[in-house]
């Protein structure tokens, strides 16, 4: 053993592959994972899908189980509640336990659900769906309930509402903005994304705002301004996370929508990390620092401050990929959306490719069940393509990436 220990602040995804980074890279030391919820590491991707819909169950969200962790001698501290950690001598102070004195600190805190005020007597029939227990509660609301409102039509509204669908429950998604996902995956996608839902059975209604929810005895009362009122069984709320910034804040870290971190994920402060939701990434490829709020993001920024951790130079700055699985479909958005679309594919079919440029370069791929144009669109990210190449199904686009790797 080395003697050194490294500590995280959070025991969600990020911590999770930093600690198995750690071990793969051959760390020795002490791994100990804080995190505040009464469970071990679980993925979150299925909470609002397989999870949801009772086909996973929370043994099988495990990122770390049991076994692992006694074989690789990782320590889990759930319901655990750090409040600083000390800048000078690296010491992690918790609320009801004594302090651990770290070698190195990563910052993997998340972020929690933007919340709205819950007045009346049944706050019970108000969700978020950030954690297990929210998506449990949720569940049991439902089977209750039998209908249920979404406020705000975000990837975790939309994944929800399909869930909600395939159950046999009534859903009504309402958006504030003229389109949902707008300045995500552009108006043109969102116009796609809104179709697929209506024809399951969602009742999608955009540019309405809740300016106030009231429970009641059996419901919930939402008041929609000029839209008027209207009564619900149940309601999740999905506008969004705040990072948790508090505590790295009373530690006299650098904050900023996130804690600022340069691009190997080091804080203002020597031998103190932050990586996943809560990292405000220096990105060369973007020129500015970055925060991204996606399972890919977690796992690469969490192997990539382990590395940091160690001394190792692993920057990982790739462009930005996500998935969501609704209904019966994949959707995968791979770097950012321009005004420029190009579709490749048949959109009422629900197979298709949008492909964002920026003149003639490629910026970002959106695919609708089309993982492998998504894949080769990784390749090509960066490069100038004709827009007739694009929109060609018969075009072998990994001829493209074939013949740039023989020309170099």
């Amino acid at each position: 053993m080395t003697g050194r220990t490294f500590v995280t602040v959070g025991a969600g995804q990020t911590a999770a592959v930093a600690a198995r980074t750690l071990r793969r890279r051959g760390f020795d030391g002490r791994i100990v994972l804080i995190g505040d919820e009464p469970h071990a590491p679980y993925q979150r991707p299925p909470l609002s899908k397989e999870f949801l819909s009772g086909t996973d169950t929370l043994e099988s969200l495990q990122i770390l189980p049991e076994d692992w962790r006694a074989d690789n001698d990782v320590e889990v501290l759930t319901g655990a509640e750090v409040t600083r950690v000390d800048p000078a001598g690296r010491r992690v102070e918790l609320a009801a336990a004594a302090p651990i004195q770290a070698d190195a600190v990563l910052f993997a805190t998340g972020g929690e659900p933007r919340s709205l005020p819950v007045p009346g007597p049944r706050p019970d029939l108000v969700h978020y769906l950030r954690t297990v227990d929210d998506a449990i509660a949720l569940q049991r609301s439902l089977a209750a309930a039998g209908r249920l409102t979404i406020i705000g039509a975000g990837f975790i509204g939309l994944e929800t509402a399909a869930t909600a669908r395939g159950l046999g429950i009534e859903v009504t998604v309402l958006e504030a903005a003229p389109v949902p996902l707008g300045s995500i995956i552009g108006q043109r996608l969102s116009a796609e994304m809104v179709r697929i839902h209506r024809d399951n059975g969602v009742d999608i209604r955009t540019g309405i705002a809740v300016s106030n929810l009231q429970t009641t005895a059996d419901g919930v009362v939402l008041d929609c301004g000029d839209s008027g009122r209207l009564e619900a069984g149940a309601v999740l709320i999905g506008i969004g996370i705040n990072p948790n910034t508090a505590v790295a804040a009373a530690s006299g870290l650098q904050v900023d929508d996130g804690i600022v971190v340069d691009a190997q994920g080091r804080t203002s402060i020597p031998h103190i990390y932050a990586a996943g939701d809560v990292a405000r990434r220096y990105s060369a490829r973007a020129g500015r620092h970055v925060r991204f709020e996606h399972f890919d993001n977690a796992n690469k920024q969490g192997a990539a401050a382990a590395n940091a951790m160690l001394g190792r130079d692993a920057v990982n700055d790739d462009a930005p990929w996500f998935w969501s699985d609704q209904y019966d479909h994949n959707f995968q958005l791979l770097g950012e959306a321009t005004d420029r679309t190009v579709i490749r594919g048949n959109p009422e079919a629900n197979d298709f490719t949008a492909f964002y440029l920026d003149g003639d370069l490629l910026r970002g791929v959106f695919g609708a069940n089309r993982g492998e144009d998504v894949m080769v669109g990784r390749e090509l990210l960066g490069r100038r393509i004709e827009r007739g190449v694009l929109e060609d199904e018969d075009a072998d686009l990994w001829e493209l990436v074939d013949a740039e790797e023989v020309a170099s």
